[in-house]
Parts: structure tokens; sequence; C-alpha cells
């Protein structure tokens, strides 16, 4: 009885600290933070506006908390990886993977922002 007590106890001392059951619920919101700065990127057409992009769907999902934080870094991660295959630029993919880093990291995402971009974005 004893062990069974503290069994629970540790369980619900693990669970709220932990808070692990936010994890894939932060992760979904955050997925879908990087899919609406990229459809904005799309949608804007913006010259050189690509890496304010890549650290305002960053900063937006990691704000979510650990759940954003781990979609942002795979998504991010696994696009930059696929444009490497493809023949894109590693200096490129470099300074994507620095604006991501800046945006998950907290960084402010108008560091990266093009002269003239509107401010809906």
């Amino acid at each position: 009885m004893k062990l069974l007590l503290a069994g629970i106890v540790l369980i619900l001392i693990v669970e709220a600290n932990a808070q692990w059951y936010t994890f894939p619920g932060q992760a979904a919101q955050g997925a879908r933070d990087m899919y609406r700065a990229y459809s904005d990127m799309k949608d804007a057409n913006w010259k050189n506006s690509d890496k304010y992009f890549h650290a305002r769907g960053n900063a937006d999902a990691a704000a979510r908390g650990a759940g954003g934080r781990w979609a942002a870094e795979v998504i991010s991660n696994g696009r930059e990886w696929v444009q490497e295959r493809t023949g894109h630029g590693a200096e490129d993919s470099a300074a994507d993977q620095r604006a991501n880093e800046h945006g998950r990291n907290g960084g402010d995402p108008n560091v990266y922002r093009p002269p003239g971009l509107p401010d809906r974005y």
C-alpha cells in the first residue's frame, strides 16, 4: 500500500512539473505558425524577405512552448536539408539557419525585416 501511494505521489509530482500533456498541442500550433509564416512569405513575394519570415515563423512557434520550439526546429532543419540536397547554396542555408535560431531563441524577427515590407506581415 505504501509503495502504491508513493508511486501515485511521484506521478503527480512529475506530471505537474513536466506538463508533457501540452507538448503535442504546442507542436501542432507551432507547425501551424511555421505554415502561416511560409504562406505569408509566398503571399508577400517581397525581395529579401526570406530571413524575416524564417525568424518570424520560428519565433511564433517557439513562443508556444517546448512543443512549438521542437516543431520549429524539426521543420526548419528538414527544409534546409532538402534545399541543400537540391542544389541551393550552403551559404544561403547557413544564413537561413541563423535566422531560424534567432527566432527560436526569442530574438526579434524585425531585425531581418526588409525595408518597405507591408505592415500586415
